[in-house]
């Protein structure tokens, strides 16, 4: 190393530096790692003692991101070097630019106004030239060609992926947390029906209901019949973004569900078995999947100066959003009209009838689905506003402008806030509605005794004679059914006295 010059400065290795330096790096590093560590170590056994399973596997979906950023990291720091020397003719790296030339100049501009910004970016350079220290920033450039990837973009790539994936676990535990705030609310409704002690006998006691005067089919019936349909969507439309699940809607739904799947247990405890569901859901949510990343590849692709991807995209979550809510209102007042087309006065308890007719190609798992998707994109448009007004200023060519950066911003907020307080309680609800039960509507010693009982059952079936095959198919094929459907959704096996355990034996 020669005259001590401060390009050479910033490209000594390990042998110019000084011990200390590098053990104190090291050692705050390792403490940070391993705090992280322990944290989340402990947090899995809160979780396990106070038998909160599906959290706990929601926390281990969260180490499994981290892990898979470690090994991004891992893989970009270890491939820099080979990506920059893939040298490409400069004319492929003049089209579809975030930003042209002539906004890199005006950048420049922008930078002399501002000292903090200037100080990251040289900052973020150093490192970026650091971690190249054994390349030869010139390799391209020799061959008269420019490197496919600089060093910079990868380490500024790099942080990206970080934040996206910190991002959108942080804001679905948000979501999570104060949705079920407004969930834990219904409680004194379940509390309120269980303080009447009424048995099975009395559900279906013998008093006259008149449909038409009931409070669920009042908020949700224009007695317009098929003609109404645009109103019964106007309703459901607006009805998310006020009171959208009521008490009487609780009190029907509750009841519809309890006399479909467990007739013979009308004090199930519904709100702890929603709570599971919706428990066992969110480990889903708060994953990444494939076709997340695959939507983050196209988007960056489109991120072409002049076409405003930024803005337009914000759109995409926010009209999803609208649509799931008032789908899953709507599938309430369709329950409600059902009653209502079919009954002018009824004798007992107004009761609905759950089916997965009332939701998308019939099946209630789409919701869950966009959901994810709508949390995803959310985070993903937040998460890049941070990332580039911290890497790149907030007057850089690549943020756009103010016009189109507060509409983004605005949009994200209202996501949060509609999804944690209408949309996320509406599911929590609404797809209990469905034609089967979620399988957490067992305790999970029950769930392990029927999945035992069905691998039983299967091996029984197997080993019985081809003659005796016919006798005992009944009782086989519940078990075989119930342990294929079990992961998802269940329904019970009718008509089987030696079979598993029943769903009103739960909750």
């Amino acid at each position: 190393m020669g005259g001590g010059g401060g390009g050479e400065e910033e490209g000594k290795t390990l042998e110019y530096t000084p011990t200390w330096v590098v053990a104190a790096v090291c050692t705050v590093i390792v403490a940070i790692s391993l705090a992280a560590e322990r944290f989340l170590h402990y947090g899995g056994k809160f979780l396990k003692k106070k038998n909160q399973k599906p959290l706990y596997e929601a926390l281990q979906k969260v180490k499994e991101e981290l892990m898979l950023l470690g090994f991004i990291s891992l893989l970009l720091t270890v491939t820099q070097n080979g990506i920059t020397k893939i040298c490409v003719p400069p004319g492929l790296t003049r089209h579809m630019l975030p930003c042209t030339w002539e906004d890199e100049d005006e950048d420049e501009e922008h930078e002399s106004h501002s000292h903090t910004n200037s100080h990251f970016q040289t900052f973020s350079a150093g490192i970026g030239r650091r971690l190249l220290s054994h390349a030869d920033p010139n390799y391209c450039f020799k061959k008269h060609k420019e490197p496919l990837l600089s060093v910079e973009a990868i380490h500024h790539l790099h942080i990206f992926i970080f934040v996206l994936a910190i991002v959108h676990v942080a804001f679905s535990v948000l979501i999570v947390v104060f949705g079920g705030a407004k969930i834990r609310q219904w409680k004194l409704w379940e509390d309120s029906i269980a303080k009447q002690n009424y048995d099975s006998n009395q559900v279906l006691k013998p008093r006259v209901t008149h449909v038409h005067q009931h409070d669920f089919i009042k908020g949700r019936f224009s007695g317009l019949g098929k003609d109404s349909a645009l109103m019964g969507w106007l309703v459901s439309f607006f009805k998310q973004f006020y009171g959208s699940v009521t008490k009487s809607d609780y009190v029907t739904l509750r009841l519809g569900f309890i006399m479909t799947h467990c007739r013979g247990n009308p004090k199930f405890d519904f709100h702890k078995y929603m709570i599971r569901a919706l428990e066992d859901d969110f480990k889903q949510v708060v994953g990444i999947s494939w076709y997340l990343w695959v939507f983050v590849v196209i988007f960056l692709l489109l991120n072409v100066h002049g076409w405003h991807a930024y803005f337009w995209i914000a759109f995409i979550p926010f009209i999803l959003l609208i649509a799931v809510g008032t789908k899953l209102e709507h599938v309430i007042t369709e329950l409600a009209h059902e009653v209502a087309e079919k009954h002018a006065a009824i004798e007992g308890e107004l009761v609905v009838r759950p089916s997965d007719d009332h939701f998308w190609f019939h099946r209630p798992q789409i919701v869950l689905f966009l959901i994810h998707f709508i949390l995803f994109q959310n985070a993903f448009e937040i998460a890049i506003f941070f990332w580039i007004w911290v890497t790149y200023g907030f007057n850089s060519c690549i943020m756009g402008r103010v016009i189109y950066i507060v509409p983004r911003l605005v949009i994200g907020v209202f996501i949060q806030v509609l999804c944690s307080y209408s949309t996320l309680p509406l599911y929590a609800i609404v797809t209990q509605m469905g034609t089967n039960f979620k399988k957490a509507i067992f305790d999970e010693h029950v769930q392990v005794g029927l999945v035992g009982w069905a691998q039983k059952a299967k091996k029984r079936k197997g080993l019985k004679p081809e003659s005796q095959h016919g006798s005992g198919q009944g009782s086989s094929h519940a078990g075989i059914q119930l342990g294929s459907v079990f992961p998802k959704r269940a329904s019970l096996p009718e008509g089987n006295s030696s079979g598993p355990p029943r769903a009103d034996e739960s909750g």
